[in-house]
């Protein structure tokens, strides 16, 4: 009889909980508490299932080796894998308890930790895993700055996929990276390299360490944030976050939340780092108005993602409201150029309208220069 294939799983309940509500993560005290009583809601057992159903076919082939409740345990059992709890645990859960389930799993002898969380996540592995065991993150933060990372929760299922049915797989080392939170949510992002842990490598479905420093080619931003002005007209525009789009509010003489979401109408400021649910009664109001909405972002660098990193303010009832056709993707050619023909990821945590948004889209890259580009949902 052939040996189970067994997979070290945890789930960080908590996870990217202050996305929507503009709190930029889930560390510091209270955090979490505050975006919950802000109508936030965890998400991360949501993606952690999104990448376990890729391994349903094989699910014999699987002793999934966790943590009790919300930590891995629910989230395994609910779909039916073998489950084996090897630590019990108390909400709210920590980042003590993180660390202990690593040591915990380490015992157990599993060929990979697969683990939901954000980069804070990524650090507490790290502290304890070594290069003992090889491991794998499914993209559950705000910040997702570290190399450990699928680009997608399918991409996580794909590459675990591939190592339950013998494909070969290289394994490399990809660096642990974090930036300090209570700086993030004052606009200002400083990163660190915490370590490095060892990760299954395949190209098209782990992610590269994010792309950072600000665009060089002023002349050519001058140009996109011109034409961006003269479409935008007398709409109200939701300004997405990034360097682009910041480059975008800077010409227009406004004060930007770099991490966050604004919204401008007329080259007025009208509210700054909103919230998922204000953001909704803004669009909701301007739509009863006949007012145009429309939806100005840009692309992570080294990633690709439009949707689904950094931006969780722009909920699929956000995106609906506003319509595939008033989105301005905005990025300079070179940024294009780096994706080395990858697609853009629209991982809206909506699968049909990830559907409904791929295909090709136009991207802004000058003054009245447009090229079309591939969207594709996750994998």
């Amino acid at each position: 009889m052939s040996t189970k294939f067994k997979l070290g799983f945890i789930v960080n309940p908590i996870a990217g909980i202050g996305g929507s509500v503009a709190l930029k993560g889930s560390d510091g005290e209270g955090v979490a508490e505050e975006a919950l009583a802000l109508g936030a809601e965890a998400k991360s057992n949501q993606r952690a299932t999104t990448a376990l159903s890729v391994l349903l076919p094989y699910k014999d082939l699987i002793d999934v080796y966790t943590v009790s409740g919300d930590m891995g345990q629910e989230c395994a059992a609910s779909l039916g894998f073998s489950v084996r709890s090897c630590l019990t645990v108390k909400a709210p859960t920590t980042a003590a308890d993180t660390e202990q389930a690593v040591d915990m799993l380490l015992s157990e002898g599993v060929d990979i930790i697969l683990f939901a969380g954000g980069d804070g996540t990524a650090r507490n592995i790290c502290s304890r895993v070594g290069d003992a065991c090889p491991v794998l993150g499914i993209p559950a933060g705000c910040k997702i700055h570290s190399g450990v990372y699928a680009v997608t929760p399918k991409a996580a299922g794909r590459v675990i996929e591939m190592m339950v049915t013998n494909q070969l797989v290289t394994l490399t080392e990809a660096d642990v990276m974090d930036i300090d939170e209570s700086l993030f949510r004052q606009g200002v992002v400083k990163a660190k390299r915490y370590g490095e842990m060892q990760i299954p490598s395949e190209l098209r479905y782990v992610q590269s360490v994010k792309a950072g420093g600000k665009e060089s080619d002023e002349l050519v931003l001058q140009d996109i944030a011109a034409h961006v002005i003269d479409e935008l007209g007398d709409s109200l525009a939701v300004i997405g976050s990034g360097s682009t789009t910041a480059f975008l509010m800077e010409e227009m003489g406004l004060d930007n939340t770099l991490l966050g979401v604004d919204l401008v109408q007329d080259q007025s400021l009208i509210a700054s780092d909103v919230t998922e649910p204000v953001l909704w009664q803004h669009i909701e109001q301007a739509i009863d108005s006949g007012v145009d909405v429309k939806l100005v972002i840009t692309l992570i660098g080294g990633q690709g993602h439009i949707f689904g990193r950094g931006n969780q303010q722009l909920s699929p009832r956000i995106i609906r409201a506003i319509g595939r056709d008033n989105i301005i993707i905005i990025a300079t050619k070179t940024k294009l150029s780096n994706l080395e023909a990858r697609p853009l990821i629209a991982d809206t945590g909506d699968e049909s309208l990830d559907q409904e948004l791929s295909g090709y889209m136009p991207i802004v890259t000058g003054y009245k220069d447009q090229v079309l580009y591939p969207v594709a949902s996750p994998e």
